[in-house]
């Protein structure tokens, strides 16, 4: 018997390095040599604007509370948190069937014997009408040998769907992150538009009542009187549709927080917000290794890989072991002792023999599940690159786009300015002096949504260069 022992450790050890399936290598992806850009960027450099940490790029203290707390109460990162410890947890149980499973049994049976049976018994024969029957023992549950691999595979597939799974996390935490930026952001927009809209209807109000004054005296006439008069209601119109903007990127916030409904605090102002003033993008090999992304569908295309394996080994032997040792007794004090152990050793052998194309069906299905990995890997690395791009143009043509808008508003206040003091002289009619105002006042809601454009550049770029998601 122990020489049984040592032949099967022996084999078991000479077979343990042998594993079916193929080993996973990274596919070779070519990285361009820079960004696509509307001008020639610097030179690539290490450096990269997601190199920083979150609350390096977001400076306002409102903003990173909101982060914080988003962080902490956000469902869909708590969903994702949930996916980490399920696939950790199946890690666990795909793991365990490496091992031997021991597990302890034990029953005690009591019984009486009657003379006075179907089969009368004399009391010679049954001296004794009580009987007790005790065994226990550990049990080895049914354990396979490893020898293909098929195990070892299953575990580095299921330990790959956990790094996916942990990837996908920091996926969505970047994804929180700018998201509650950008809301942010456009909840500071909505605001400057307020103040700008509250501004103009006052300033119409003041022209409305110089025009009464005016029509009252005669100098001005019944439509001058109308134009100003549509000219209060249309800037009093819009300041209801701006405030319903308000309070719903407010609830969205609040969405984005865990939270029902409610306001949120602002912090500094629209043209405060300060954003770094260089945006270096780092190397673009450097995107593959940084994009959480990225890295979750590697890890995907891992698993699939090491499941090739697991499909293969189907066409192997599969070896298990079982068997108990323990003891037998009608009296528990004897029940380990000398002749009363007992034990049994069951080795098994099963091997597929005809399954009707069943081990190669799935094999194939292994291959075919890679890839679909590899190509959802290098689909995920292209976009990546084009996001980086889109984002680095949007960049560059919002802040051309703001400062022609800059350019357009000085020459509108002047302009308005002119054409209010020519209609008061008597010099021009009022029409002029309206519509001055009009393009002013769209001029400057432009403005705000460009510069607006100009923050949510910032933040996409730092995202697509797989910031936001460290600590």
């Amino acid at each position: 018997m122990r020489a049984s022992y040592l032949a099967i450790a022996v084999t078991a050890a000479l077979l343990a390095g042998c594993t079916v399936g193929p080993n996973y290598k990274r596919p070779q992806v070519a990285a361009p040599a820079s960004f696509r850009a509307p001008e020639p960027l610097p030179a690539p450099q290490a450096s990269s604007l997601a190199d920083l940490k979150w609350f390096e790029v977001f400076r306002d203290e409102q903003l990173q509370s909101l982060i914080r707390t988003a962080l902490a109460q956000n469902y869909d990162l708590r969903d994702a948190v949930t996916r980490v410890e399920e696939a950790r947890a199946n890690l666990g149980v795909t793991r365990s069937n490496q091992f031997p499973q021991v597990g302890a049994s034990g029953d005690l049976e009591i019984t009486r014997l009657s003379r006075n049976g179907s089969l009368e018994l004399p009391a010679a024969l049954v001296p004794n009408q009580n009987r007790n029957w005790g065994q226990a023992g550990l049990n080895l549950l049914s354990f396979e040998l490893d020898l293909w691999g098929r195990l070892r595979r299953a575990t580095e597939a299921a330990r790959a769907s956990l790094l996916s799974a942990d990837w996908n996390r920091k996926t969505v935490i970047s994804t929180v992150v700018s998201q509650v930026a950008t809301d942010y952001f456009q909840l500071l927009e909505l605001d400057s538009e307020m103040q700008i809209s509250q501004s103009t209807l006052e300033s119409r109000r003041a022209s409305l009542e110089l025009t009464e004054d005016r029509q009252r005296g005669g100098v001005a006439t019944l439509l001058d009187l109308r134009q100003a008069e549509e000219l209060v209601d249309s800037a009093a119109e819009s300041i209801p549709q701006l405030q319903q903007q308000i309070e719903q990127t407010e609830d969205q916030i609040s969405l984005l927080l865990g939270k029902n409904p409610q306001g949120i605090g602002r912090g500094r102002g629209f043209l405060e917000q300060q954003m770094p003033p260089e945006v270096p993008t780092g190397l673009p090999s450097a995107l593959l290794e940084r994009r959480p992304d990225i890295r979750a569908a590697e890890q995907a295309m891992v698993a699939a890989n090491a499941n090739i394996g697991v499909a293969k080994a189907a066409y192997f032997p599969q070896i298990s072991l079982s068997g108990t040792i323990g003891g037998q007794s009608t009296q528990l004090t004897n029940l380990f002792s000398g002749p009363n152990a007992a034990w049994s050793f069951i080795p098994q052998i099963t091997q597929p023999i005809f399954t009707a194309g069943r081990i190669k069906s799935n094999v194939r299905l292994a291959e075919a599940q890679r890839e679909e990995a590899q190509v959802a890997y290098e689909k995920s690395i292209q976009t990546a690159f084009q996001e980086v791009s889109d984002a680095l143009i949007a960049h560059q043509r919002t802040r051309e786009s703001r400062v022609e808008q800059e350019h357009l508003v000085t020459a509108l206040q002047d302009r308005k300015r002119l054409a209010y003091a020519r209609y008061q002289g008597g010099v021009d009619t009022q029409l002029n002096a309206l519509d001055a105002d009009r393009d002013l006042l769209a001029a400057q809601l432009t403005l705000a949504q460009i510069r607006y454009a100009e923050l949510v550049s910032v933040v996409q770029l730092y995202k697509a260069l797989g910031g936001g998601w460290e600590a």
